[in-house]
């Protein structure tokens, strides 16, 4: 594979350099260090299994026995469930951490992350490159990543095994998630080569849809219109932390929407996405895939996206549209779970 373009790394840290700040230093090669290179904190992807579980209540688990519906659990099909649900959970704790941990070597390689992440940045954020900051050497970081990948085939190998149900293609997801999961910055390099934004919306369909196919064995309209909108969380931050690695992204070939495409282009992108989200909400209860109710409840989402749009690209306020972004993500997914409760309830 042919080198990405490099950017002038002259001022890389040595290993053990530690931003000079007000926060704790962070030792080089310390399981704090590995924290911050697994990118613990983000917590929006793993929100798929409490959804995924919520699922289960109206829509039901299968097991050998037939299907048994939320009203009526047996205890073999609750305790077999939950274990699927924990290690999907270890599954994609683990697949995240290699693939971050990918991407920042990648990031490390081509400088785009010393010029995100240079020595002006404020500490707490420059920690969250612990290449960058000097607390990790690129050969331990790679191991890292090797080593959470080879977790990530093994707990969801187990989740596959354990599971109620296996239909091919929940199986054929999980294991598409396994094998290019962490390609996101390695390898394939799909962030790189114009495939970043569908990359972070398949992901989060992935982690939803084969999950609860292990389950159930199949997948409802609406169990899918949720895993669409749940997908769409993630790229409707990410595109706005892209506006503000524009130029380090261009710099490197790495093809964003926002690095290749014009200002009024890449707001015209961010709003369609928002549409389809949007659209995800309103349509499927029109034509009777969701209830009638799940427009009303999702209403604060559609509002809020909106002003996320305005706050990104008229106010320029990029950083505050992705943090709303990431508390909308948290929020559409805590509405999606009370309307499976509420489902569960009315049917």
């Amino acid at each position: 594979m042919e080198p990405a373009p490099v950017l002038d790394t002259a001022a890389r840290p040595p290993v053990g350099a530690v931003p000079a700040a007000d926060t704790p230093p962070i030792a080089p090669g310390s399981w704090r260090a590995y924290a911050k290179l697994a990118k613990l904190d983000i917590l929006d992807y793993y929100l798929s299994v409490p959804l995924a579980a919520a699922m289960l209540v109206p829509f039901g688990v299968l097991t050998g026995a037939g299907l048994v519906t939320g009203a009526g659990l047996r205890p073999e099909a609750t305790g077999r469930a939950a274990l699927v649900l924990v290690l999907f959970f270890l599954g994609e704790l683990t697949m995240v951490a290699g693939m971050v941990a990918f991407d920042d070597v990648t990031g490390y390689r081509d400088g785009s992350d010393a010029a995100n992440y240079g020595p002006d940045a404020a500490a707490r954020r420059l920690a969250r490159k612990p290449l960058v900051a000097g607390t990790l050497t690129e050969r331990q970081a790679i191991r890292f990543g090797w080593a959470a990948v080879a977790l990530c085939a093994l707990f969801w190998g187990a989740a596959v095994l354990a599971a109620p149900a296996r239909p091919l293609w929940a199986v054929l997801g999980t294991a598409a998630c396994v094998l290019f999961g962490f390609q996101y910055s390695w390898w394939l390099k799909f962030s790189y080569r114009g495939g970043q934004e569908i990359f972070l919306a398949a992901l989060g369909w992935g982690y939803v849809l084969p999950l609860f196919g292990l389950l159930n064995g199949s997948a409802p309209g609406f169990v899918v219109v949720q895993a669409l909108i749940f997908g769409l969380g993630p790229v409707l931050f990410g595109v706005y932390s892209n506006i503000n690695d524009r130029d380090g992204d261009h710099a490197v070939g790495r093809l964003t929407v926002a690095a290749v495409a014009s200002e009024r282009g890449n707001s015209a992108f961010i709003a369609g996405v928002s549409g389809l989200e949007a659209l995800l909400i309103v349509v499927p209860a029109a034509v009777g895939i969701a209830p009638w109710w799940f427009p009303p409840l999702m209403s604060p989402v559609l509002v809020l996206r909106a002003r996320q749009w305005v706050r990104g690209n008229r106010r320029g306020d990029v950083l505050g549209a992705r943090t709303r972004g990431i508390r909308l993500h948290r929020l559409a997914t805590a509405l999606m779970i009370a309307a499976d409760l509420l489902l569960a309830v009315t049917r």
